[in-house]
């Protein structure tokens, strides 16, 4: 049994009928800096590279499907998710026939981390390990590049590109760099479909991300996904994935999670794609959980300031009418993560798009 089913047999056992803070206090499994001690569904292959003079490595998993129909798709992941947590649709995309490659960005999950902060020790200033990476500059180009790198090493010239949340992000960039390469977009909730700064959202230090991240608990975790991810429900099943971000918090690299996540969360802030979503040519699938209202600082934002974002179904229409081959497929009772909420009815309409609808020349 793997861990994921272990613990979402534990989750279902403590909390069968409701979410219930007693049942998960905020000890628990501790794992390392690039995830480790956690098991994934598939075999994690790791491609080494290098990057802005560093030697690199991201983890992924390249599925393959029982009775190939010759098409691949990358499924990229959001802030506060890993390729792992794309178990359901990996399965289901490969029963279909699809060959589907599911890799961890730089900075997350099981793949490289930068060095976190210099901090007092009583030997001095030091690094939390002299191992890894000094620095590295987070933007969507980049992680674009890396993913780029990563399917030409695999022989992939071509694929339909699935990004969730932060991961759409990053997917709206791959398309427009590599646009003859994209044979299809999905975006699954995708944030960047509004700039939060020119909305007034304040902008916060990477120092000051930092320091909020170092606060992370299972239980923040918890409470912001119900909240946002699951429009208030909470099922057993999602517990799997509040532990595996907890667990790198509670691991002896706390520090350089939380470091890379404030790195992270400043690159999302700044780079909005909500300007570019008219050059996209390929065609668009936007999956949107008309429930979902994430968006990035919003709790910092004065009151009159947070009314007005994070509102998707409008956001959803307006990036529909943007984007020029776009279809939008709305997801009225679910949150920020329909894939996860509700499977069944978020991989059907999947496969039907996948199916019909026209791949880019």
């Amino acid at each position: 049994m793997t861990l994921i089913r272990k613990l979402s047999a534990f989750a279902a056992a403590c909390c069968a009928a409701a979410f219930c803070h007693a049942a998960f206090a905020d000890d628990g499994p501790a794992y390392g800096p690039e995830l480790e001690g956690f098991s994934y569904p598939h075999t994690v292959h790791e491609f080494a590279f290098t990057s802005q003079g560093q030697s690199l490595h991201m983890a992924y998993m390249d599925v393959q499907p029982v009775n190939p129909n010759g098409r691949t798709v990358v499924l990229l992941h959001g802030k506060n998710f890993c390729a792992a947590t794309w178990d359901a649709t990996i399965d289901e995309l490969t029963h279909a026939g699809y060959r589907v490659i599911a890799p961890d960005q730089i900075g997350f999950c099981k793949s490289s981390k930068v060095a976190a902060p210099l901090r007092p020790t009583p030997n001095g200033l030091q690094t939390e390990t002299s191992s890894r990476p000094e620095g590295y500059q987070f933007t969507f180009q980049q992680l674009a590049r890396n993913t780029h790198a990563l399917l030409q090493s695999l022989g992939v010239e071509r694929a339909t590109m699935i990004g969730h949340s932060t991961g759409g992000m990053i997917a709206i960039r791959y398309a427009l760099m590599y646009p003859g390469e994209t044979q299809q977009l999905v975006l699954v909730d995708p944030i960047g479909l509004e700039d939060w700064k020119a909305k007034g959202v304040p902008s916060l230090s990477v120092d000051d991300w930092y320091a909020r991240e170092l606060k992370t608990t299972a239980d923040s975790i918890r409470r912001y996904e119900q909240a946002t991810y699951y429009a208030g429900q909470w099922n057993a099943a999602y517990e799997p994935w509040v532990q595996m971000l907890a667990g790198m918090y509670r691991g002896p690299g706390k520090q350089i999670v939380a470091w890379n996540s404030a790195l992270l969360y400043d690159m999302i802030y700044t780079q909005p794609v909500v300007y570019e979503l008219g050059q996209l040519q390929m065609p668009t699938l936007l999956m949107i959980g008309d429930k979902d209202t994430t968006a990035i600082g919003k709790d910092l934002a004065p009151p009159d300031v947070r009314a007005k974002l994070g509102h998707y179904p409008e956001l959803a229409k307006a990036a529909a009418k943007a984007i020029p081959h776009a279809t939008l497929v709305e997801f009225p009772e679910l949150g920020h993560a329909p894939q996860i909420q509700d499977p069944q009815a978020f991989h059907k309409a999947l496969l039907d798009w996948l199916a019909a609808a026209p791949k880019s020349n």
